[in-house]
């Protein structure tokens, strides 16, 4: 999303929107843990390690592409809008974080 947000002359920044970025590689390591175990019913979901706004996480990338864009707030309206600022679409208390961060993604991905 960051990165086809990048190509914009703006960037929009949608305001109280929250991202829990989870590594794609964690991901598939704990499907394929799921898949080759015993029956495990309801597991608790996976998270990335930290929460961000999607500026936190805009300009450390347009940082490492050289790349400077001015960052438009802009509100979602309505029920989605409420939601995410209520952070609805981030995980509950006690559920289960990966260890890659942001941070480390962009340093491998755009080093």
């Amino acid at each position: 999303m960051v990165e086809k947000m990048a190509k914009l002359p703006v960037f929009a920044v949608p305001g109280g929107l929250r991202l829990q970025p989870v590594d794609s590689r964690e991901v598939a390591a704990r499907l394929a843990e799921l898949a080759l175990g015993t029956p495990s019913g309801l597991v608790s979901d996976l998270a990335g390690p930290d929460v961000h706004d999607l500026a936190a996480l805009a300009r450390p990338y347009l940082a490492l592409r050289g790349r400077r864009r001015p960052m438009l707030p802009v509100r979602i309206p309505g029920k989605a809008g409420r939601a995410y600022r209520a952070g609805a679409n981030l995980t509950p208390a006690g559920a289960e974080t990966g260890k890659r961060t942001w941070e480390e993604y962009l340093a491998e991905r755009l080093g």
